[in-house]
């Protein structure tokens, strides 16, 4: 990580992501922040009544262009339909 990742000052972000009902998605989605040893602050997953999974994780100590990047990752799956951050 970088001294900008690290600090203790970032920002708290919140990851987006809309999927069909595949409940394999939650532990790939996971993974990306499973590989920068980053443990996101809290994640919400639910069904909802579409059979669409809805997965919402708050992650702090990312800078926003990381997380850029592993939102157009995530939005590569074809499972995914819809997958975006913003600022909390």
């Amino acid at each position: 990580m970088t001294a900008e990742e690290q600090s203790p000052t970032a920002a708290l972000l919140c990851l987006r992501v809309s999927t069909d009902g595949d409940s394999s998605v939650l532990t790939r989605l996971l993974g990306h922040f499973h590989n920068l040893n980053v443990t996101p602050r809290r994640v919400v997953a639910e069904f909802g009544l579409d059979h669409q999974l809805h997965v919402k994780v708050d992650v702090s100590g990312l800078s926003p262009e990381r997380l850029s990047l592993i939102t157009a990752k995530i939005g590569e799956n074809p499972s995914v339909l819809t997958a975006y951050w913003h600022h909390l």
